[in-house]
C-alpha cells in the first residue's frame, strides 16, 4: 500500500545479496540459460563492477532507486541554457526548464541524445537540438555528466548514460564532423565482418569522444524481401550473415569503450507495420523465429552487448496480443533464460503508439515487471517517475525487481566509468575515413551491366530524385577527381535514388542508375546498368566514382532480393 515505510538497513541488504546472486547465477529466476553468459554477465568478485553496484544500490533511497531506471530526452542544445523553446518544451514535459534541472529533479540513470528540438521538431535544422555540431555535443555532455555528479547514484563514480540513436545510414543524430559510416546494408552487401568492426571501431572512439558512452545501435534485424520498415537498417535477409556483421559492430564499439544495443528484439525486420504508429505482428512460428530472427541477437550477446533494445512487437508464437516491451514470457523467458542475456534490457522509446495506451506511470510499471531494465523516452517524465514511485511503495512494482534493475544500470555505469575518452581530434581523421572507405569499397554492388570496365565514358552528367542536390553534389565531385569529365546535362547519365524514393522517382532516359538505400527499387529500373551502394555517405560517393569510371571494380553482393535481379552480375 501507498505510504508503506522503506524497509530497515538490514533488509535492504539482503535485496541486494539476493540481487547479486540473481545478477550472477539465473536471472529474473527463470530457468539456467542455455547459452554461455554476455558480456553483462558479473562475477562475485568484491572489487568487480557488479558487486560494486550492488552495494550502491542497497543505499539508494526509493526516489533515486525509481529515478535510475528513467532515460528521456531533453530539449536544448546546452546543459543549463537554452532557448526559450527549448525551455517550454521541457516544461511540457517534466516540469522544468533546462536538461541538467531534468536530471536533478528525477534523478535521473540516462539521458538521450535527439536531433529534433522544441523549435524544429523535423529535425531539419539541428541548431537548437543536442547535436548541432562535435563542439557543441561534447560541452553539453559534459555539463550532463556535471549534473549528474551530484546524484546519490553517482556517487562520483558511476557516470550518466548518453546515448544517441548513431546507427549510420538513414538514422544517424551526429552527422556534422564526425566520420560517416556506410549504412548497415552496406556492411552486409561487402560480406567483411572485419572491416565492419574496423569501422565501427572508429566509429565508437569518436562517440566516446564526443562523451556519447551509449549507442542504440546495431540494428539486430533480419531484413524480408515485402518489408520496407527496416530497410537499410538490417545487414540484411540473411540470418547466419547478419549475426557475423551484429556481432563484428558490436566489438567495434564495445572495443572502443561504447556500450552496444541490440535492437529490437525479438526482431522487427518481418514486419509489415512500423511501430512507431502501430504494433507490428509477428507471425513466424516459433522455429522460424529462432531460425530466423534470433540468431543475430544471440550472436551480438556473445560478442558482448551491453544492452538489447525490446521491441514494441506482438510476437504471436511466444506472447500472442502483448507487445514484446510489455511481455515477460519475451524478455525474461527467452531473453535471459533462454538466450541467457545477462546485461540491461532498454524499452524502445515509451513515446511509440503501443507503449501509448497506457498512461505513463501504468506503462512504466507493466515495462519493467516483464523484465526491461531501464525505460526510454517516456512522454511524460513527472508521471512515469511517479506512477514508478507509488507502485513501488504500494507493492504493484516489486523491491526485488526494482533493485535488479538498478543494480545493472549501475554495474554498466561503472564499467564505463573505466573508460578515458578519447581527444576530440580522433573525429573524422585520417584513419578513421579510410576504415569507412574500405566498408563503403567492398559494398558496391553490380546488379545488371557489363562488370570490369568502364560504366561511362566521355561527358557525365548526374541526377537524381527530388531533394539529393548534396548527394548529386558529392558524387560530381568525387566522378571529377577520378578524371571524369562532368556536365550539367547532355553527357551519359547517371541517376540516383535514395531512401522513400519508388518507381516514379525513376529517370527512364538514365543509362546507369544507383540505388543509395534498399535496391529493391532497381527492379523497376530500365537502365542498362544497375548498381546499389546501399548509401549515399561521401565514402559511398567516392566509391562510386571508382566503379563508374572503372578504376575500380564492385565487388558487394545485394544482401537481400531484388526480384528480376542477381545478387550480383559480375562473378568472382
Amino acid at each position: 500500500m501507498a505510504g508503506v515505510p522503506n524497509p530497515s538497513r538490514r533488509a535492504i541488504a539482503v535485496l541486494t545479496a539476493l540481487t547479486l546472486l540473481v545478477l550472477t547465477g539465473c536471472a529474473g529466476g527463470t530457468a539456467a540459460p542455455t547459452r554461455s553468459p554476455s558480456a553483462g554477465a558479473t562475477t562475485t568478485a568484491p572489487d568487480d563492477p557488479a558487486a560494486r553496484a550492488a552495494r550502491l544500490a542497497g543505499t539508494l533511497a526509493d526516489e533515486d532507486l525509481v529515478g535510475q531506471i528513467l532515460m528521456p530526452y531533453a530539449y536544448g542544445s546546452s546543459a543549463t541554457a537554452v532557448s526559450a523553446g527549448s525551455a517550454a518544451g521541457n516544461r511540457k514535459l517534466a516540469g522544468v526548464d533546462t536538461p541538467a534541472e531534468m536530471i536533478a529533479k528525477y534523478r535521473l540513470g540516462g539521458l538521450i541524445l535527439v536531433g529534433f528540438s522544441a523549435d524544429d521538431p523535423t529535425g531539419k535544422n539541428q541548431q537548437t537540438s543536442n547535436v548541432d555540431n562535435p563542439k557543441q555535443v561534447r560541452a553539453l555532455t559534459t555539463g550532463l555528466q556535471r549534473a549528474a555528479a551530484g546524484l546519490a547514484a553517482g556517487k562520483g563514480e558511476a557516470p550518466l548514460l548518453i546515448g544517441t540513436d548513431q546507427e549510420y545510414g538513414v538514422v544517424t543524430r551526429i552527422r556534422s564532423g564526425v566520420t560517416a559510416l556506410p549504412s548497415a546494408m552496406a556492411s552486409g552487401a561487402a560480406g567483411q565482418p572485419a572491416l565492419t568492426e574496423g569501422a565501427w571501431r572508429a566509429a565508437g572512439t569518436e562517440l566516446a569522444a564526443l562523451g556519447v558512452n551509449l549507442d542504440f545501435a546495431p540494428v539486430a534485424d533480419v531484413a524480408a524481401a515485402n518489408s520496407a520498415v527496416i530497410g537499410s537498417r538490417s545487414y540484411g535477409a540473411d540470418a547466419k550473415a547478419t549475426a557475423a556483421q551484429v556481432a563484428a559492430a558490436v566489438r567495434g564499439l564495445e572495443g572502443a569503450g561504447v556500450a552496444a544495443t541490440l535492437k529490437h528484439f525479438p526482431g522487427h525486420g518481418h514486419t509489415a507495420a512500423d511501430s512507431h504508429e502501430a504494433l507490428p505482428v509477428l507471425t513466424q512460428t516459433r522455429s522460424a523465429l529462432d531460425a530466423g530472427d534470433l540468431p543475430p541477437f544471440a550472436a551480438g550477446i556473445d560478442a558482448g552487448a551491453s544492452m538489447v533494445m525490446s521491441g514494441h512487437l506482438d510476437v504471436r508464437a511466444v506472447d500472442p496480443g502483448t507487445p514484446a516491451t510489455f511481455s515477460r514470457k519475451v524478455l525474461t523467458d527467452v531473453l535471459r533464460g533462454e538466450l541467457g542475456f545477462r546485461g540491461v534490457v532498454v524499452t524502445d522509446g515509451m513515446n511509440m503508439a503501443p507503449a501509448m495506451k497506457w498512461p505513463a506511470g501504468e506503462a512504466a510499471v507493466r515495462a519493467v515487471n516483464a523484465g526491461n531494465d531501464l525505460l526510454l523516452m517516456p512522454p511524460d517524465v513527472k508521471g512515469a517517475y511517479e506512477g514508478l514511485l507509488a507502485a513501488l511503495r504500494g507493492g504493484e512494482l516489486p523491491r526485488p525487481r526494482l533493485v535488479e534493475a538498478v543494480t545493472r544500470v549501475l554495474t554498466l555505469k561503472l564499467r564505463l566509468a573505466d573508460q578515458r575518452p578519447p581527444a576530440m581530434s580522433t573525429l573524422n581523421s585520417a584513419g578513421h575515413r579510410q576504415a569507412a572507405a574500405r566498408l563503403a569499397a567492398a559494398a558496391v554492388t553490380q546488379l545488371r551491366g557489363a562488370c570490369g570496365q568502364p560504366a561511362v565514358r566521355g561527358r557525365v552528367t548526374v541526377t537524381a530524385s527530388a531533394g539529393r542536390d548534396s548527394t548529386r553534389a558529392l558524387l560530381t565531385g568525387a566522378l571529377r577527381a577520378a578524371g571524369a569529365t562532368v556536365v550539367p546535362a547532355g553527357g551519359t547519365t547517371v541517376h540516383l535514388v535514395g531512401y522513400g524514393d519508388t518507381a516514379k522517382d525513376l529517370n527512364p532516359a538514365a543509362a546507369v542508375t544507383v540505388a543509395m538505400d534498399t535496391p529493391a527499387i532497381l527492379a523497376a529500373a530500365r537502365s542498362k546498368t544497375l548498381l546499389a551502394t546501399y548509401s549515399s555517405s561521401p565514402a559511398s560517393m567516392t566509391a562510386l566514382a571508382a566503379v563508374l569510371t572503372g578504376k575500380a571494380p564492385a565487388p558487394g553482393r545485394a544482401p537481400v532480393a531484388v526480384p528480376g535481379l542477381p545478387p550480383t552480375a559480375c562473378a568472382g
